[in-house]
């Protein structure tokens, strides 16, 4: 997994289109810029042609957010906001119950890959259940 931003932008950010916002945005103007936060993803792309069940070709990708980095499993505050209602955020039902964010936010190109993910999710609740 790559840690940071490295990104080359293609199309102009909005603070360059006129667009308002409060503060100022850091070196990379990322959220890799927060303290703490840690973000790390891998991308699969294996194969070409028609798709064969079970042999390909592989176009997925995975996204981890660690609010507090790897080395801090503690819960931060949390919110969250549906922009259109399409996709689904696993976890929002304890965001709004509790306040709190308990594991690291994960994207994933898609939705077969939630079972990996929600065992990857076990494993770091077992490392906060410790903390507690």
């Amino acid at each position: 997994m790559a840690i940071g931003s490295q990104r080359k932008v293609l199309e102009p950010r909005a603070r360059e289109l006129g667009i308002p916002f409060d503060g100022d945005p850091g070196t990379l103007d990322a959220i890799t810029d927060v303290a703490g936060v840690e973000v790390g993803h891998t991308t699969i792309i294996r194969g070409d042609g028609k798709l064969k069940v079970g042999r390909g070709p592989v176009r997925t990708g995975v996204t981890a957010i660690l609010p507090r980095g790897k080395r801090d499993a503690s819960p931060v505050f949390a919110g969250y906001f549906s922009l259109n209602g399409n996709g689904e955020m696993t976890g929002t039902a304890w965001v709004e119950e509790s306040g709190m964010l308990t594991t690291p936010i994960i994207g994933f190109a898609i939705a077969s890959s939630s079972s990996p993910i929600a065992r990857m999710k076990a494993r770091w609740g077992v490392r906060l259940i410790r903390l507690w």
